[in-house]
């Protein structure tokens, strides 16, 4: 990635993470089970929120509600993700060395993976996803067990860009973002 562009998506980030604690936020993205998508996945993949992230706990709970086999990321020191099964009677660890992060404790998973639940800052109108920026997620959406799985960012209002963000030849892109009340898909060229 060239420095231009670095330094831009570094500059992006720090202003949506004011711009996002600046704001009251909520929400329960509980519609996003509704999606076709969810409805006829077995395997999905999700998140353990914090801070001021799109909450997880509902949704975690209600797709596990739905008999879907629900997996969370376990993120290595180098940023790479496991998928962890997850269960009522799984746990978390706090990571003290990486801000307190909630990790899964469990059995790693191996196999399909229909859906994939993703965190971001901003999204644009073509998918482009501007995450943390530690590129945790850019490598695990190439993964073949998640290439052909579909790709949904949760966000809070006013979080889809109505400008291009920033793009590296590594970024993946969603196929829709959920907000609040509504799911928004994108079409692909």
């Amino acid at each position: 990635m060239s420095e231009d562009l670095a330094t831009k998506k570094s500059e992006l980030r720090r202003r949506f993470r004011f711009l996002r604690s600046q704001r009251s936020l909520g929400g329960d993205w509980l519609h996003l089970c509704n999606a076709s998508e969810i409805t006829s996945a077995s395997t999905i993949a999700s998140y353990i929120s914090y801070g001021d992230e799109p909450d997880t706990a509902h949704l975690n709970q209600s797709i596990m509600a739905m008999g879907k086999r629900l997996l969370l990321p376990r993120t290595d020191d180098h940023g790479v993700i496991t998928w962890i099964e997850w269960d009522s009677n799984s746990t978390i660890h706090k990571d003290k060395k990486r801000r307190n992060l909630s990790q899964p404790v469990g059995k790693e998973f191996s196999g399909q993976i229909d859906v994939v639940i993703c965190p971001a800052l901003r999204v644009d109108r073509s998918g482009v996803r501007l995450g943390q920026g530690g590129g945790s997620y850019d490598r695990v959406l190439k993964e073949i067990s998640v290439i052909n799985a579909w790709k949904v960012a949760l966000l809070h209002d006013e979080e889809v860009s109505s400008e291009p963000l920033p793009c590296a030849p590594h970024d993946v892109r969603v196929d829709a973002v959920a907000l609040p009340e509504i799911v928004v898909r994108f079409k692909r060229s």
